[in-house]
């Protein structure tokens, strides 16, 4: 079951605030019942603003998603015991899964990697473990490592960009051993997918579930999803820009022209522009 959903489409919450800057449960609340017939739901995420949460706001996201329809994943990490902590207790409310962050240090080694994972896969048996890799140094060798020590290790949100480093990755671990997640997104799902992925993760799901949902369809299917694309591209492109800066803002500034929630990001993120708030209601105008 949890191999199926992860491949399909990964959608990673928003984290809604409310006008003194708090979690936002109810306004989080219509964020996942929007998501409804997605295969699967990240909370805590990169796209939750998971580095600005403290650990009881990501509990509270847990909390949140906890008997959602679809598959539920929480996003771990930070220092090793922290990330095995909020894992325990995703576990506890009966989450399916964790997506392990890429762990934030400078001097990360290989085998530090696999030591990290395997301490939060192995503090949570009963959950699948997704570890989240962004880093190109991070091959085959030492995913392969990871998946033959820890069962529950049974896929990977690959978000490199770079798909004949991933083509050579996942055939290195073995593409057929683990599900492989295109982690960058709708833009690069396509490329991904031909070279061995089964699903993709998306922001772009909070706002126009239907859209990833159809893109989703036809890649499965092996048909041309250049129209969807064509579609989505330039709402990714917004998200994009500055090396990704306006990623969250620009979800959020959607959803708020939506009436789900506020636009508010915390530093260092900040609010769009408006500008670039004129560019997502022509985009929300366009898929209308």
């Amino acid at each position: 079951m949890v191999a199926e959903a992860l491949a399909g489409v990964v959608a990673i919450t928003v984290t809604p605030f409310d006008e003194d800057g708090s979690v936002d449960v109810p306004a989080y609340e219509r964020v996942v019942r929007r998501l409804d017939g997605v295969h699967a739901i990240t909370v805590n995420g990169n796209t939750s603003e998971f580095y600005t949460l403290s650990t009881e706001e990501c509990r509270t996201a847990v909390d949140v998603v906890a008997g959602a329809g679809a598959l539920t994943l929480c996003g771990v990490g930070h220092d090793l015991a922290s990330a095995v902590e909020l894992a325990k207790y995703a576990a506890a409310r009966k989450l399916d899964g964790v997506m392990v962050h890429q762990p934030a240090h400078p001097y990360l080694s290989l085998d530090g990697w696999i030591e990290y994972h395997r301490a939060i896969a192995d503090a949570v048996p009963s959950l699948a473990v997704v570890p989240y890799v962004r880093d190109p140094r991070i091959g085959g060798a030492q995913i392969g490592a990871l998946a033959g020590a820890c069962d529950n290790v049974v896929a990977v949100k690959y978000a490199v960009a770079d798909p004949v480093r991933f083509a050579c990755t996942a055939r290195d671990a073995g593409v057929d051993r683990l599900v492989w997640v295109a982690g960058l997104a709708e833009l690069s799902a396509p490329g991904y997918f031909a070279y061995g992925a089964k699903g993709f993760t998306s922001g772009l799901a909070n706002v126009a579930p239907e859209l990833s949902l159809r893109m989703f369809e036809l890649l499965a299917a092996g048909e041309d999803a250049g129209e969807v694309w064509g579609a989505v591209r330039r709402f990714e492109e917004l998200r994009a820009v500055d090396g990704g800066a306006n990623n969250v803002a620009v979800v959020k500034e959607a959803l708020a022209q939506q009436g789900v929630c506020r636009r508010d990001v915390r530093p260092p993120g900040h609010v769009l522009g408006e500008v670039d708030r004129d560019a997502v209601r022509e985009v929300l105008a366009s898929w209308a």
